[in-house]
């Protein structure tokens, strides 16, 4: 009997009692232990909601009565939407693997995964079809990741030339990773740069013929890199050093206000239905692109020149279908 067959049993147990169940009656039922008995109790009160209480006159367990006066049953899923989330993300990935040296060892986890799905009490066995994780825009992190991971796990000095979008020149860096992140689904390089004396923030599906030198990364304090990259909007980093203020209509409302843009942000109704968000950012461009996803439901109240950029921008646009050219 594993611990979700003894979650169900002690249901059972309890379900329709007007007196209370010994602990030594669930100890024999249940078939464990006294500390495996009062954490399947805590999982079943805690995180299914059940109403047991514990009858010290009587020295037993029994459900209590619900408010609307119905039986307590047990809920049609046991798990919370990131535990599920989590579970189908892992089956998918672990599924994905293509043979390499992690492969072996993580076998047993995928083991375990497709026992939970197939577990009769927990009705999972339709999730891997049911729920689908829809991937973004990404772009594959090509060549360059095996060396960039290796430099951030190993804390090595990476060299690489490095060709931005923006500008679209190649440039040699040299620098200390300190972190990679998986932001949208693209791979990111966090790492101070040594060229330039401050932490920078590289794609790595731009990076070019990575190398690992012999000298050891310089290690930033993760306070500090929190405080750098955690504070600006988006993955251009940077401390925040200005705010937008955001005013959406009516029916847009409905969607932002229960939106994370930024974890400093701030919001209120209007009286008439609309929406003021303000949002912390430093660096614009990925604010901008998330502001004209909104069309004319939003219009930027402050600060001026993110309000001039984003009219530039719209302005250009309308332009463009004016003129007809492609």
């Amino acid at each position: 009997m594993d611990k979700y067959d003894r979650i169900f049993e002690l249901h059972r147990a309890l379900a329709g009692r007007r007196t209370p169940v010994s602990a030594g009656d669930l100890l024999a039922r249940l078939e464990c232990s006294r500390a495996t008995l009062y954490r399947i109790i805590a999982f079943l009160r805690d995180r299914l909601g059940a109403p047991i209480e514990h009858d010290a006159d009587r020295a037993g367990f029994i459900y209590a009565p619900t408010a609307d006066g119905r039986p307590y049953d047990l809920p049609g899923l046991w798990f919370s939407a990131a535990e599920l989330q989590a579970l189908v993300a892992f089956r998918q990935l672990l599924g994905n693997l293509d043979g390499g040296l992690l492969a072996e060892h993580l076998r047993p986890a995928e083991q375990r995964i497709e026992q939970l799905l197939r577990h009769g009490r927990l009705r999972l066995d339709e999730a891997p079809r049911r729920i689908r994780l829809l991937g973004g825009l990404g772009r594959p992190p090509g060549a360059a990741f095996d060396g960039v991971a290796a430099a951030v796990l190993q804390r090595r000095r990476l060299r690489f030339a490095y060709r931005g979008r923006a500008r679209d020149k190649a440039t040699q860096r040299d620098v200390s990773p300190q972190r990679l992140a998986h932001y949208r689904d693209n791979w990111y390089l966090d790492a101070f740069d040594h060229g330039r004396e401050a932490l920078r923030t590289f794609a790595v599906d731009r990076i070019g013929s990575p190398e690992l030198t012999g000298e050891a990364a310089r290690d930033i304090p993760d306070q500090e890199l929190d405080e750098h990259y955690a504070s600006a909007f988006g993955i251009f980093a940077g401390r925040a050093n200005r705010e937008a203020l955001l005013r959406f209509s009516a029916d847009r409302a409905r969607w932002v206000a229960d939106e994370r843009w930024h974890p400093q942000q701030s919001g209120q109704y209007l009286t008439d239905g609309r929406y003021e968000l303000r949002v912390p950012y430093r660096d614009p461009r990925e604010l901008v692109m998330e502001i004209l996803r909104h069309g004319a439901e939003v219009e930027v109240v402050e600060p001026a020149a993110l309000r001039e950029q984003v009219a530039g921008e719209l302005e250009a646009a309308l332009g463009r279908y004016r003129s007809g050219s492609a």
